[in-house]
């Protein structure tokens, strides 16, 4: 697939992996839309993609919110082309799924799956014709939860899982069209919004993740696991006998709720 000289959009742009891939399309001569909730670090970002050879704008939005979603469109309708969209921004709140709030529910599964399917809705005939002349992408960045559903993570292994099958849908929905859907699995990653999980994974570095994703987008693949390679034999065995992943975790339930119950990005 050719990723040079893309015209997109990236939400949750502001830092970890959103940052670090409009940094590799900026090196490809992107220009692009950086989208999340804070503008200082949004600038920031744009700073980078101008120095790596990019060209950016900003637009702070809540992404959670129809304005949100509206606001993007709004955006780029004056576009002449859109041929990528990378629906990265996300947050999570562990803990026992009777102590969650409402709010913290609604909020985890309004930003990390209604936001992208509104977001793609909104898009898609501006990328679908893109797609007929350039190739159109689509990026939904989900969570190797949506591999290994973890305890105490219901709420987002739901919204990711949600967001996984979505991609897996609308890829072959898309099919023909020239619009190439992919669905990116990280792992725990060395990102702020691991800081407050206290469960001692093992973290890959925001580089490796976003370099297998491009990786293998020039590759034309669709489902990307970016996950260390200590995870895969876990998420093997969950494909073939879950109930075998339960023996596993179950004994340690107690420790894994004390290590995971700050854990929040909300």
């Amino acid at each position: 697939m050719e990723l040079r000289n893309r015209r997109g959009i990236i939400t949750g742009a502001g830092q970890g992996i959103g940052r670090e891939i409009a940094l590799e399309f900026a090196a490809e001569g992107a220009h692009l839309l950086l989208v999340g909730r804070r503008e200082q670090t949004l600038n920031e970002t744009a700073q980078l993609v101008k120095a790596a050879g990019g060209s950016a704008e900003i637009l702070a939005q809540d992404l959670s919110t129809a304005d949100g979603v509206n606001a993007v469109a709004q955006a780029v309708d004056s576009w002449d082309a859109v041929n990528l969209l990378v629906n990265n921004a996300g947050n999570v709140r562990a803990g026992r799924l009777e102590n969650s709030s409402e709010n913290d529910v609604r909020a985890m599964l309004d930003l990390d799956l209604s936001a992208p399917i509104l977001l793609t809705r909104a898009l898609l005939p501006q990328l679908r014709a893109s797609g007929a002349a350039d190739g159109g992408v689509i990026v939904n960045v989900s969570s190797s939860i949506a591999l290994v559903a973890m305890p105490f993570y219901a709420v987002y292994a739901a919204a990711k899982s949600g967001l996984a099958a979505f991609g897996e849908s609308l890829r072959r929905e898309l099919h023909g069209t020239g619009v190439h859907v992919a669905t990116l699995y990280p792992g725990a990653t060395d990102t702020a919004m691991m800081t407050t999980n206290n469960a001692g994974w093992e973290t890959a570095s925001v580089a490796d993740v976003v370099g297998t994703l491009m990786a293998a987008l020039a590759a034309g693949e669709h489902e990307i696991n970016a996950t260390p390679e200590s995870a895969r034999g876990m998420q093997q065995l969950n494909a073939t006998d879950s109930l075998a992943v339960d023996a596993m975790i179950v004994p340690g339930l107690a420790d894994m709720e004390a290590a995971v119950q700050d854990h929040r990005s909300i």
